[in-house]
C-alpha cells in the first residue's frame, strides 16, 4: 500500500525550508550565519503554514472541494510540521545531516487515506503554493543582510522537497504495484478455483475492476520473466484498446480476465503480444465476473487440448476445441457434444443420424451415400444442410465434421433419451460466411 501522503509536504514545508537555511550557513571565517532568520522563521511557522493553507483554498478548485477531514489534516500536518521545526532547532541539528531525512518526515506525517486522494501533480500544485507564500515574505523573514542567503535557501528547499515528492511516490507506485500483482493473483487463483461470486467481486471491487460486460478469460503461455513487466505490457496493450483487464501468471500459464470487449476474441488477438509462444485460448463470454469460472474452465481446458489441433488459429475459441477437449478429457466439453450435438439430431429424427453414418462411411461423397441410403442425392444436400441447422455443424467442413464425428462416438458411448429437455446448442459458435456456403 502507499507508504506516505505526499499532500503533507507543502503546509509542512517549514522544517525543510529551516534545514535548508541551516544549511547554507557560510563557516564562522567566511562570513554572517542565517540564525537571526531561523528564529524570525521560528516565530512565524505557523501563520506561513495557515497562509499556506488559505492560499490553497484561495487559487486551488480541488482542494476546496476535498472533504473537510481531509482539509484539516493538512493543517493538523502543518501545525505538526512547525513543532518538529521547533525540535529539531532545539536539538541543535547540523548542516552534515542534509534536507532529505527531514523532507521524508514531512511526507509520512499524514494519514493512507490522505495519500490515496492527492495525486502526484496535485502535490506538485501544493507544493508550488506554498513555495509561492513564503516567497512573498522573504522581505519579512529574513533579517538585515540575511535576505539573498534566505532567497538561495527557498530555491535549494523547492528542489529538495520536489525530489522527496518524486521518492515518496516512487516508493507508493512500487508497493501498489506489488500489491496490486498479489491481489491480481488472488483474484485470478479464485476464479479457477471457482470460489464464490462474493470472494470474487471484493478482491475485483479492491482493484477497481467496474465489471464492464462481457467477460472472458484468456489463456496462454507466459513469456516468462518478472510478473510485474509481464502484467505491465497487458495493461499498456489493453489501455490502447479500451478493454478492462485483470492479469495473472500461475506457472508457465498467463491468465487474463477481459471486460467491456464486444468480442474477446479478437481483443484478445490485439494482446497477443503480451504472450509467449504456443496456443492462446479464450472461454465464451459471460455477463460478469460471478460467471467468469465457466469461461475459465473452458478457456483452461482448451488450452490443455489445443496442442492436437496444431493449425489452431491463435487465439482460437474454447467452442472450436470441443472435439479435442472431450478426447482429452474434459467432461464439459463430453457434456456439451452429447448434449448439443448428438441429441439434438436424435430428437430430430433418426434419418438425419442415418445419413450422416452414411455420408461417413461414403468418405464424404454425396452420390455413394445416396445409393447406400436409396435417395436422391439432393435429399441427402437436403438432410446435410438441416444437420448443419440442427447442431450448428456442417459435415461438409472437415473441422465441424471431426467434431460430428467425436460427437456421435460420446453420445453412443453415453446416450440421452431423444425427449429429455436439454439447454439450445453452446458449443460451438455461429457458422462464418464460407462455412455456410460449404454446407449448401
Amino acid at each position: 500500500m502507499p507508504v506516505s501522503a505526499p499532500v503533507s509536504a507543502s503546509p509542512a514545508a517549514v522544517p525543510v525550508l529551516l534545514r535548508a537555511c541551516q544549511a547554507s550557513r557560510v563557516s564562522e571565517s567566511g562570513g554572517t550565519e542565517l540564525s537571526a532568520t531561523l528564529r524570525r522563521i521560528e516565530r512565524a511557522a505557523g501563520a506561513l503554514a495557515t497562509a499556506s493553507v488559505a492560499r490553497m483554498d484561495e487559487t486551488l478548485p480541488w482542494f476546496r472541494e476535498l472533504p473537510a477531514d481531509q482539509r484539516s489534516w493538512v493543517m493538523l500536518v502543518a501545525q505538526a510540521g512547525a513543532r518538529s521545526l521547533v525540535q529539531w532547532l532545539q536539538s541543535g541539528g547540523g548542516a552534515a545531516e542534509g534536507t532529505q531525512e527531514v523532507s521524508d518526515e514531512v511526507f509520512a506525517t499524514a494519514p493512507q487515506a490522505l495519500a490515496r486522494s492527492i495525486s502526484l501533480q496535485q502535490t506538485v500544485a501544493l507544493i508550488k503554493v506554498t513555495i509561492d507564500v513564503v516567497e512573498a515574505q522573504v522581505g519579512q523573514l529574513a533579517a538585515p543582510g540575511e535576505e539573498p542567503q534566505l532567497r538561495e535557501a527557498v530555491l535549494r528547499f523547492s528542489r529538495e522537497i520536489a525530489f522527496a515528492a518524486a521518492r515518496v511516490y516512487a516508493r507508493a507506485a512500487e508497493s501498489r504495484g506489488s500489491w496490486d500483482a498479489r491481489l491480481q493473483a488472488l483474484l485470478v487463483d479464485a476464479l479457477l478455483r471457482g470460489d464464490s461470486p462474493d470472494v470474487l467481486a471484493s478482491r475485483a471491487a479492491a482493484l477497481g475492476w467496474t465489471d464492464a460486460p462481457p467477460v472472458a478469460v484468456a489463456v496462454g503461455t507466459s513469456p516468462g520473466g518478472e510478473v510485474s513487466v509481464v502484467l505491465h505490457t497487458v495493461y499498456r496493450l489493453a489501455r490502447r484498446i479500451g478493454v478492462e483487464v485483470i492479469g495473472g501468471v500461475h506457472g508457465d500459464r498467463l491468465v487474463i480476465v477481459l471486460g467491456g470487449a464486444a468480442d474477446p476474441v479478437a481483443a484478445t488477438g490485439k494482446l497477443l503480444s503480451a504472450f509467449g509462444a504456443g496456443p492462446v485460448v479464450v472461454g465464451p463470454a459471460v455477463p460478469s465476473l460471478d460467471e467468469a469460472t465457466e469461461s475459465a474452465r473452458a478457456a483452461l481446458a482448451g488450452y490443455r487440448a489445443a496442442p492436437a489441433w496444431p493449425a489452431a488459429p491463435r487465439p482460437v475459441h474454447a467452442g472450436d476445441l470441443l472435439p479435442e477437449r472431450a478426447l482429452a478429457g474434459d467432461a464439459e466439453a463430453r457434456r456439451r457434444l452429447r448434449h448439443d450435438v448428438y441429441a439434438s439430431l436424435v430428437r430430430a429424427g433418426g434419418e438425419l443420424l442415418e445419413t450422416l453414418d452414411a455420408f461417413f462411411a461414403a468418405g464424404g461423397t454425396l452420390e455413394s451415400a445416396a445409393r447406400a441410403l436409396y435417395v436422391h442425392p439432393n435429399t441427402v444436400r437436403y438432410r446435410l444442410r438441416r444437420i448443419s441447422d440442427v447442431t450448428g455443424f456442417s459435415p461438409l467442413a472437415p473441422r465441424d465434421a471431426f467434431a460430428l464425428r467425436v460427437a456421435l462416438t460420446v453420445g453412443r458411448l453415453d446416450p440421452v433419451a431423444p425427449t429429455q429437455t436439454l439447454p439450445p446448442p453452446a458449443g460451438k459458435r455461429s457458422q462464418t460466411g464460407d462455412d455456410q456456403r460449404q454446407s449448401l
